[in-house]
């Protein structure tokens, strides 16, 4: 008798990543970029994460696979943008993915660029105009929550998300 596949969330507990296509059925942008350092960073395009935030019920954050680029951590949904494609396309995409977001039910405020000359990630920022429950889509995340603002901080976050937080919360609206 064959065993059932692992859960999204059991396969993300994981320490091995699930397997990739083979490269020919894989998008381009799916690759690792290494800068001058060394420090690798995953989108050969670059990379966008979505922001999504709603005025009562906080912002979505992703609890990111053990197996994954800083796993065990607390950030948003995102990943590597395909070739040509602009940074809120590739947010949306992603979020949709991996965390179910409805296409229809956020609308975007504004983007957050950090442009390493070789490499970018953009936040991109966005309403939701109809609150949700999320749906783990995929093996990049262990759980799926709205928290409240306040107490975003309090988390383990991804350290690209931790050291832009202060600066995205404070450009948050109010209600």
């Amino acid at each position: 008798m064959e065993s059932a596949a692992p859960s999204p969330a059991d396969a993300a507990r994981s320490s091995t990543p699930p397997r990739l296509p083979p490269p020919h059925l894989r998008d381009p942008g799916d690759a690792w970029v290494e800068g001058p350092d060394g420090t690798r960073y995953w989108g050969r395009f670059g990379a966008a994460g979505l922001l999504a935030w709603h005025p009562t019920a906080g912002v979505l954050l992703q609890h990111r696979a053990e197996w994954s680029h800083h796993g065990g951590t607390w950030g948003i949904p995102g990943g590597a943008r395909k070739l040509g494609e602009d940074a809120a396309t590739a947010a949306v995409r992603e979020a949709h993915e991996e965390a179910g977001v409805p296409l229809d039910a956020v609308t975007v405020l504004w983007e957050s660029h950090h442009d390493l000359g070789f490499w970018s990630y953009t936040t991109v920022v966005a309403r939701v105009d109809e609150l949700f429950d999320p749906v783990l889509g995929d093996a990049e995340s262990i759980e799926l929550r709205w928290v409240a603002v306040g107490d975003v901080e309090h988390l383990p976050l991804h350290p690209g998300f931790a050291a832009s937080w202060p600066r995205l919360r404070a450009q948050l609206p109010t209600g």
